[in-house]
């Protein structure tokens, strides 16, 4: 009886060894089969050394800050010494205890997750890294999934060799992805907390070490609560492993997640009418600049790095501005055209006016998407005039409503719309750019897309030819009344006669009066004086490139430019008469830092330097008496004017310019080494103030320079100028008024 029941365990014995030892050649041969590559499906040396993982390309500012991507996938690999040691530490607790200890797989952890089912600890980080860069979904089929994860062994154990343990780490959460355009560690960091890696508080890196189990479901913009759990487990594991401790853990899971959302779609953050301008010179420039290999740049995956000449700060600055006064004008405009019968037009006919929304609509997506899926325009009519649900701008956030798209046309047509424009004098540098007042609704950038009627603002460079080619004195003298350029002269088919503003003449005035008060006599007998074509002649090579006919009443500014084009040649004026051109690059980076291409202006003399400060001279005139004497009032006045009163006392060169029925309101404003030039108006020229006193430019677009400006003397660290401009050696030309006549020229 005995004897039975020894060889009945001894068989029982066979069987347990052989189940063991058969499971483990099992797993040998397939491991062998998977290593041997039969079929060349494991990744090549080459592969592993390089990875194919879609880069984005970084713009970053002058100060260093990321301004914005490009990017199919937005992911910004950093290395490992640029994460905290919290998210490294809540890694290694949650994922993977043994990180350290193995060589890619951990067989403890694989015996017990067999064994004990649910139990987790399967896969290591390697193997997680494995299967992210190379093998990918996990397959449904139990034998195809068994190979898969024999490949995620062999190309663990191959990472193992070819990386150390922290790049291994570092290589893991610059790959995965986060969701809501986080993907890698950097882009969670900053679209999360507004952060860098580096800066991650422990309950911070806890939330998004806990989205690794699976991020879709852990989503911190729609399941806050179940995030809120998933962090705390991952506390709890920290405090296991003893990198925090139990008092620490129980603190820190009180905490609420403590989002700080910063979205970094093309659509959001800062700069983004520049980044789209950027955009299209880096399709030329990859055209230009192939890679070693002949093969084009991609900006959207291969990991570039843009400097550009943009200061963070300043853009901050420069849109809040913008943000601060049109919100405020918008809502005077909106009053006014309540008493307004073809609000928000003004000067058409009905038919006109229809005209105009028709246009639109067919400019618009919902109707480029109709007509080429081939609908007929009945049908799309039809969908323009039902009421659905949407989305529409407003400066209180987007609201949802419910209108009619052909509705939604004419609401966006009420918005004003206006453009930013800084630049440094003596380098070329573009400090800010913002080209209208919200880049989701309105895309058309009033920077360097829109040409607009310049108005007054053309009259420097009349007075500018006049000085440099006859030396006049801001304090010569001409009699104010109406001038007459004959019929034939220049070219004109007509006699040119301008009229000042109110019918307003006599006496004499200065030149320095002249262009203070913007007086039109004063700048057609200037014209006339040095000729049009010499007034050309310098706004072009001042940084004017659109074409300008060269006819009489461009002296009143009847001629379009863009906003870039007139700052960059006021710029002149502030660089004592050298023209230094726009630059918004100033190095190309590929993803190992290797710089491919590094950008120096192009400079030109325009005008003398004494010719250059008197201009100077002349246009601080405007805001010491003149239409921009509103810099400088202590008082404040009520209304539509924001941020009353500005009280600079500082040297400021600037002017004013109106455009006919107020349709467009400039300021260009100058301190020492900074020009900067605003506009606003509607985007069809009827749509303005219907008065000069909210329709000038010194009320449409004044305020968002003086708001612009105060924001930066308030920032020392950007050390904009208060000083005075200048002064050449041995100045020739009498500047002060109040001196006798003798002498001045």
């Amino acid at each position: 009886m005995a004897k039975k029941k020894t060889t009945s365990f001894k068989k029982y014995l066979k069987w347990f060894w052989g189940i063991i030892l058969g499971g483990f050649t099992l797993v040998l041969v397939l491991f062998l089969y998977t290593a041997w590559d039969p079929f060349d499906t494991l990744p090549s040396f080459e592969e592993l050394e390089n990875p194919q993982t879609n880069l984005a390309t970084e713009v970053i500012s002058i100060d260093g800050k990321t301004i914005g991507k490009y990017a199919k996938e937005n992911r910004t690999p950093i290395k490992f010494k640029e994460l905290s040691t919290n998210l490294v530490n809540a890694l290694v607790a949650t994922e993977d205890e043994r990180f350290y200890e193995h060589s890619g797989i951990d067989f403890k952890g694989t015996a017990r997750a067999v064994l004990k089912p649910g139990s987790g600890g399967a896969s290591t980080i390697t193997q997680q890294l494995a299967k992210m860069l190379f093998t990918g979904r996990a397959s449904k089929n139990i034998f195809k999934r068994l190979l898969q994860k024999a490949k995620e062994w062999v190309v663990a154990t191959k990472l193992e060799k070819q990386y150390t343990k922290n790049e291994i780490i570092a290589m893991y959460l610059n790959k995965y992805d986060f969701l809501n355009q986080a993907v890698g560690i950097r882009s969670a960091s900053r679209i999360y907390f507004g952060k860098e890696p580096k800066e991650l508080k422990i309950d911070q890196a806890a939330m998004l070490v806990g989205m690794l189990k699976n991020s879709s479901y852990f989503n911190p913009l729609r399941r806050e609560a179940k995030v809120k759990q998933r962090r705390n487990v991952v506390l709890k594991q920290m405090t296991r492993s003893n990198f925090i401790t139990a008092v620490e853990k129980d603190s820190l899971q009180n905490l609420d997640l403590g989002l700080d959302i910063h979205k970094e779609s093309h659509k959001d953050g800062s700069a983004t009418y520049f980044r789209g301008h950027l955009q299209k010179i880096m399709r030329t420039w990859v055209q230009e600049h192939p890679k070693p290999n002949g093969e084009q740049y991609n900006i959207f995956e291969d990991g570039l790095k843009i400097f550009v000449t943009i200061d963070s700060r300043m853009q901050q600055y420069a849109e809040e501005a913008i943000d601060e006064h049109m919100s405020n004008l918008q809502s005077y405009f909106f009053k006014e055209q309540k008493s307004n019968k073809l609000a928000p037009f003004y000067d058409l006919e009905k038919s006109q006016i229809n005209t105009i929304l028709n246009r639109a609509k067919k400019n618009s997506d919902r109707y480029k998407r109709l007509k080429s899926a081939g609908k007929s325009s009945k049908y799309i009519e039809e969908i323009f005039k039902k009421k659905i649900k949407m989305r529409v701008f407003s400066y209180k956030g987007d609201r949802d409503t419910i209108m009619s798209p052909n509705d939604s046309i004419k609401y966006y047509k009420y918005f004003l719309r206006s453009g930013l424009l800084s630049i440094e004098p003596q380098t070329g540098h573009i400090k800010a750019w913002v080209g209208g007042i919200n880049y989701k609704h309105f895309k058309f950038d009033a920077v360097a897309q829109q040409k607009r009627q310049v108005g007054s603002t053309f009259k420097p460079f009349v007075y500018a030819t006049a000085i440099n080619q006859l030396k006049l004195s801001p304090c010569d003298s001409f009699p104010n009344i109406p001038y007459t350029i004959p019929k034939g002269k220049y070219g004109i088919p007509e006699e040119w006669k301008p009229k000042n503003s109110g019918d307003k003449y006599g006496g004499m005035l200065t030149l320095k009066e002249g262009l203070a008060g913007s007086v039109n006599t004063m700048s057609a007998r200037l014209i006339d004086m040095v000729s049009p074509e010499n007034v050309v002649r310098l706004a072009k090579a001042a940084g004017i490139e659109s074409r300008i006919r060269a006819n009489p009443a461009i002296a009143l500014g009847a001629v379009e430019l863009s906003l870039l084009e007139m700052v960059s040649a006021y710029s002149t004026f502030a660089n004592k008469g050298l023209r230094v051109s726009p630059m918004i690059i100033t190095r190309i980076e590929d993803k190992n830092g290797t710089v491919l291409e590094e950008f120096r202006p192009k400079t030109a003399e325009v005008l003398s330097e004494e010719s250059a400060y008197v201009v100077l001279n002349l246009l601080e005139g405007v805001t010491q008496y003149g239409s921009g004497i509103r810099l400088r009032l202590p008082w404040e006045k009520p209304g539509y004017v924001t941020g009353y009163p500005y009280e600079f006392t500082n040297a400021i060169a600037g002017k004013t310019g109106t455009t006919q029925n107020q349709s467009d309101g400039w300021f260009m404003g100058i301190v020492p080494n900074l020009a900067t030039g605003v506009w606003t108006g509607g985007e069809d020229r009827s749509t303005h103030f219907e008065g000069i006193a909210k329709g000038q430019g010194a009320t449409m677009s004044l305020p968002s320079f003086a708001l612009f400006l105060k924001k930066c003397y308030a920032d020392e660290s950007l050390n904009i100028s208060q000083e005075e401009f200048e002064k050449p050696e041995n100045l020739s030309i009498n500047i002060n008024c109040g001196e006798s006549r003798e002498g001045r020229r």
